[in-house]
């Protein structure tokens, strides 16, 4: 990330670009510096959904198309009043994409002259140097004074904004289904309006799984689900007397987590 203001920069290593990499770096941010006003970045699948449009159909121009649901990102920002912007062209991102040519050149020869071998101490050359470094020496100061920068209030919580958020309906038994697997809300939580209603489940960046229903939170645990019968009964015909065949049970369920999705760099 960089600031447009000041140019002062704020970056990390990481193995991949995805949604949950991006998060955890904006994460870090909002608790040093607080939340910007808005960011601005380029059109990727990570901030931006993509509309589907059938080869033979030609697509709507942009201001007659029906709003696309937000991405994981896109969601967050809104939740934590922060406005994103789309570039539509390298060139309106020129700050951040002329850092980049700084970065190919004093970074990469900063990372061999220390031997980083590993993320990790990739990461602290990165944090330790380089930003210092780059803060110290090439940030400009401000054509305005004020910063616009504003505090995380009690209304907001990145643990709750900054993680992987899908809706689910909880059905008649007070279960409801998620990452492949069947969840049992706590029986002290259940109250009115609560069979059938639709709930915010949230993967969160720990791995932990929370479930809100209004502005409260469920407790929740995993539970195994139930066998199946066979749709038919086998009868023997041979005899009368014969007993009837026992009811099949169908036990092998095969549970699977669905592949997490998971900034590239953020000009703020």
């Amino acid at each position: 990330m960089i600031d447009d203001a000041s140019s002062r920069v704020h970056a990390r290593f990481v193995r991949h670009d995805s949604t949950e990499e991006n998060m955890r770096l904006l994460w870090s941010y909002l608790e040093q510096y607080g939340r910007p006003l808005s960011f601005y970045t380029d059109k990727a699948s990570l901030f931006q959904t993509a509309p589907k449009v059938a080869r033979d159909i030609t697509a709507l121009p942009r201001d007659e198309r029906d709003p696309l649901p937000p991405t994981q990102i896109g969601r967050a920002l809104a939740e934590l009043g922060i406005v994103w912007i789309a570039a539509h062209s390298p060139q309106a991102k020129g700050r951040i994409e002329r850092s980049f040519q700084t970065d190919q050149d004093r970074l990469v020869k900063g990372l061999r002259v220390a031997r980083a071998r590993t993320l990790a101490e990739a990461n602290s050359y990165l944090e330790k140097e380089f930003i210092p470094w780059w803060n110290q020496t090439l940030t400009v100061v401000p054509a305005s004074a004020d910063d616009a920068h504003r505090p995380l209030g009690k209304e907001h919580s990145l643990t709750a904004s900054l993680s992987y958020v899908e809706p689910r309906h909880v059905s008649k038994d007070y279960t409801l289904r998620f990452d492949g697997k069947i969840w049992q809300v706590a029986q002290r939580d259940i109250g009115a309006g609560l069979r059938g209603a639709v709930v915010r489940v949230e993967m969160r960046l720990d791995g932990s799984l929370a479930v809100r229903f209004g502005k409260r939170y469920l407790s929740v645990t995993e539970c195994q689900p139930r066998p199946k019968v066979a749709a038919g009964r086998q009868r023997q015909r041979a005899k009368p007397a014969a007993p009837r065949a026992k009811s099949q049970w169908m036990q092998n369920f095969r549970l699977t987590s669905p592949a997490k999705t998971v900034l590239s760099t953020i000009e703020a």
